[in-house]
């Protein structure tokens, strides 16, 4: 997905960093939040290539069912 897509299927992230070439976009669900990492491959708009998740104390969570929380919200 590239971020028009993310932000248009999670909503507004809670940050969003920009790094050299790559791109942080971070959604909080009510229990944890994603950090996906965006890259440009070739000519075409940068693409999410790697996903975190964690709750709030830290540990590492299913990025899937973090997703899952924050589409619910």
């Amino acid at each position: 997905m590239t971020a028009g897509e993310l932000i248009q299927h999670f909503g507004k992230p809670r940050l969003q960093i920009v790094e050299g070439e790559g791109t942080k976009l971070q959604f909080a669900g009510p229990n944890c939040l994603m950090d996906v990492y965006l890259y440009a491959s070739g000519s075409g708009a940068p693409r999410a290539t790697h996903i975190e998740a964690r709750n709030a104390q830290g540990a590492d969570v299913s990025a899937q069912s973090c997703a899952a929380a924050i589409e619910r919200r």
